[in-house]
């Protein structure tokens, strides 16, 4: 059983290299191993930022830029990867996302933004975890309209007890 994020991301680039070769195309992929019982997060891998919202509802953003690197590039890309541990304390949470939420347009081609992400989750953040990610695909579907969605929305809300 691996708990360390590097070697664990490490051994899942291997895996699936092949696959991303044979595809042609490259994957970012951020890996967050949450530890409820020591009260912490660690992560590794380059994609969106990661959100950790505090129990007042401040957010603090992560930049992942240098977490990691695309998986699939190379067969071994542990020399690229880090990791960083953040402690959460009750009430806390960490917000997972793909770029299809900011980048998601409506039909004056306006972007939905980070800022007005970090705005719904702040104001919704003392709601259980699934109530803030319902409040944020509500609020990306209302912001979009009928504009098609051309990227996936994808979302995931963890809150520690």
């Amino acid at each position: 059983q691996e708990h360390d994020p590097v070697t664990f991301l490490a051994t899942l680039n291997r895996t699936i290299y092949q696959n991303v070769q044979r595809m042609d195309s490259e994957k970012n992929l951020t890996l967050a191993i949450l530890n409820y019982s020591d009260r912490h997060v660690s992560i590794s891998g380059q994609h969106e930022e990661i959100l950790i919202v505090r129990a007042d509802s401040t957010i603090e953003s992560i930049d992942t830029m240098d977490l990691g690197m695309p998986i699939g590039l190379d067969d071994d890309i542990t020399a690229f990867i880090d990791n960083t541990m953040v402690e959460l304390h009750s009430g806390d949470g960490i917000v997972l996302y793909t770029d299809g939420i900011p980048e998601a347009y409506n039909l004056k081609k306006k972007q939905y933004g980070i800022a007005r992400l970090h705005r719904t989750i702040a104001q919704h953040w003392q709601g259980n975890a699934e109530k803030v990610k319902q409040a944020v695909i509500t609020d990306v579907r209302s912001f979009i309209g009928s504009q098609k969605i051309f990227d996936d929305i994808t979302l995931l809300v963890l809150k520690q007890q």
